[in-house]
């Protein structure tokens, strides 16, 4: 089978590798790619994941037997619906469904109008207005663009100077674009966050491993939001308890939800969720893979992730049984020096020739310079990760090995997993 993936970063990397496990898998194609990638794919580095013409065109050219849309863009944009049009069956949702994501403001309000719990909130188009609501509220607070912003378009105001400022960010300095045209202001939750990716084909719901995400760029979960510096699986405050209750009142809901305002979700269902003292609620949904979610959860699947993808894609996902391993995955990522500012590209990588069997290294940020050698292209340049038996071996061994990678300015959290390994000692 020839296989495309549209993307270019960790998350894609990890999906490459596991679609590589398939027998059948004969080419895979990654559009663009990256440099890294280019060990495990053919990359074609002149189509980027938002030229969807140009993707469903060489779909066409290429005889491509399945494709997997992976980052949020593309996805809102509608490649799976052009892609669907020229006959070629695919993973992900169309572009109707991915609003899930593409719009704070629809997927708020689909569980307002449905019960999924989730914290309360209101809506704004105009700043003043939304000023004016914010000089009466409580602090913290969240204020969230309504569209996508790369992982960055939520702020956390801890007062009303720092709420005035998120606003004139969104909305007058429009930071994020038109994704700032409407913000959420909603309560501030307290709990352990975790995230549960799951496939879906519409009706039937198969849950991944749940997983612990280090939001902020520095130790201690301080400092900017970046796009994710390191992640867990699984998540240790995520009980079998828990995962009924969410089962029952978040996960199964959501499908029927989308099901009853006529936009079926099929492909991965990401749900943010905060384990609050009133139950989980819904912190935010996702319409793709995690990032880097992705890779701590894939390397335990022990289903082939083709099959998975192909009984998603023709909806018989509940006759299949999706199996995971047992043990545990950490991923710690190799940052450059300033992210998620100003940072510096094009610094050389050097990597070991070979590293153990259960640690893989997913490059996100990082293209081959014309000499042939790898180099840094973006903020997050790596992700280092090990499979273990337990969380603290996976750790250990992660960190290992990411101190055998160098570039210029390498910054990487030292503190990963330290809050999941706190909460099964508590």
């Amino acid at each position: 089978m020839n296989l495309l993936v549209v993307g270019g970063g960790g998350r894609e990397h990890a999906i490459i590798k596991k679609l590589k496990e398939n027998p059948q898998a004969e080419t895979i194609y990654a559009l663009p790619g990256n440099g890294g990638i280019a060990a495990d794919a053919v990359c074609v580095p002149e189509i980027g994941a938002k030229d969807i013409g140009k993707i469903v065109d060489f779909a066409k050219s290429h005889s491509i037997d399945f494709a997997v849309v992976a980052p949020d863009d593309p996805l809102a944009l509608g490649c799976v619906d052009r892609l669907h049009e020229a006959g070629i069956p695919c993973f992900g949702p169309d572009a109707k469904a991915a609003r899930i994501e593409a719009s704070k403001v629809f997927s708020k309000n689909l569980m307002k109008k449905y019960g999924i719990p989730t914290a309360r909130y209101e809506v704004f188009d105009d700043p003043a207005k939304a000023l004016a609501y914010l000089r009466t509220a409580s602090f913290p607070i969240v204020v969230k663009a309504d569209g996508l912003a790369l992982g960055k378009g939520v702020l956390i105001p801890q007062n009303l100077q720092e709420a005035e400022a998120a606003v004139k960010t969104i909305m007058e300095d429009r930071a994020f674009g038109d994704s700032g045209n409407e913000i959420v202001v909603e309560e501030f939750l307290t709990g352990p966050e975790v995230s549960v990716l799951a496939f879906t084909d519409g009706t039937a719901i198969a849950p991944m491993v749940s997983s612990m995400d280090h939001k902020r760029a520095g130790e201690g979960d301080t400092g900017l939001n970046t796009g994710g510096m390191g992640t867990i699986a699984p998540n240790p405050c995520y009980t079998p308890q828990v995962a009924a209750e969410c089962m029952e009142n978040i996960f199964l809901p959501t499908l029927a939800a989308m099901r009853a305002e006529g936009c079926p979700f099929k492909g991965c269902l990401y749900f943010g969720l905060m384990l609050t003292p009133d139950g989980p609620k819904v912190i935010e949904y996702n319409c793709r893979f995690g990032d880097p979610e992705t890779q701590v959860v894939l390397p335990l699947l022990k289903t082939d992730l083709l099959t998975v993808m192909q009984a998603v894609e023709n909806e018989t996902l509940g006759d299949l049984k999706v199996e995971w391993h047992g043990g545990a995955a950490a991923c710690v990522i190799l940052a450059s020096g300033g992210y998620p500012g100003h940072y510096e590209k094009g610094k050389a990588i050097s990597l070991p020739a070979a590293f153990p069997e259960n640690v893989t290294v997913y490059h996100a940020g990082d293209k081959l310079a014309e000499d042939g050698t790898l180099v840094t292209s973006g903020g997050r340049v790596l992700g280092v990760t090990a499979v273990g038996d337990a969380l603290e071996a996976a750790l250990k061994d992660a960190y290992a090995a990411a101190e055998e990678i160098g570039f210029e300015g390498k910054y990487l959290r030292r503190d990963i997993g330290k809050r999941a390994l706190a909460a099964m000692e508590g």
